[in-house]
């Protein structure tokens, strides 16, 4: 019985609410806010989400941790492919070197870290091919202007990359 009149009370506020939104309309101005059909259609939406599945705005520590790792681990890949087109630009006699160092970078991630951050021994140990990263974009030539964009956009990937390391590191362990 209480199944009944809970979806009756359900109902009939609902009932209420749509005429109340429709009186507000037809009163309403032209133009204003209450006439536009899209955003009080998306607040309605919204609200009606929110009520029917509320564990979805209120996540476990555990869901969270597991989306910071998996946004973080996307995004490191991402940056990854991104500074081996980066590499390209950067010419000789760095670019081979580099494009190397990355795939050795990412077979590390995948066999190596992983399993460590799995185990839970990873901690904050470093990755080496990022050292190795490190040192030879130092020798890169900067003898055109594209080459120094590239150097600098390269700088800005290996932050990136670095950010999203430390989400997948610590969103997995957290």
């Amino acid at each position: 019985m209480n199944l009944a009149w809970a979806t009756l009370v359900v109902v009939a506020v609902t009932v209420l609410a749509v005429a109340a939104m429709l009186l507000v309309r037809r009163g309403a101005p032209e133009g204003s806010r209450f006439t536009e059909r899209r955003p009080r259609l998306r607040g309605v939406r919204r609200a009606r989400h929110r009520l029917l599945c509320p564990a979805r705005f209120h996540r476990l520590p555990g869901i969270r941790s597991y989306d910071q790792s998996r946004s973080g681990a996307e995004e490191e890949a991402l940056v990854v492919a991104q500074q081996v087109e980066t590499a390209q630009y950067l010419g000789e006699p760095v670019r081979e070197p580099l494009t190397g160092e990355l795939i050795c970078y990412g077979r590390s991630v995948i066999h190596v870290e992983w399993p460590r951050t799995e185990e839970g021994s990873q901690g904050d140990q470093i990755n080496p091919w990022g050292v190795a990263l490190f040192r030879t974009v130092q020798a890169a030539r900067l003898s055109t202007p594209s080459r120094e964009a590239a150097y600098g956009k390269w700088l800005d990937q290996t932050s990136d990359r670095e950010a999203a390391r430390i989400d997948r590191i610590h969103g997995r362990s957290a």
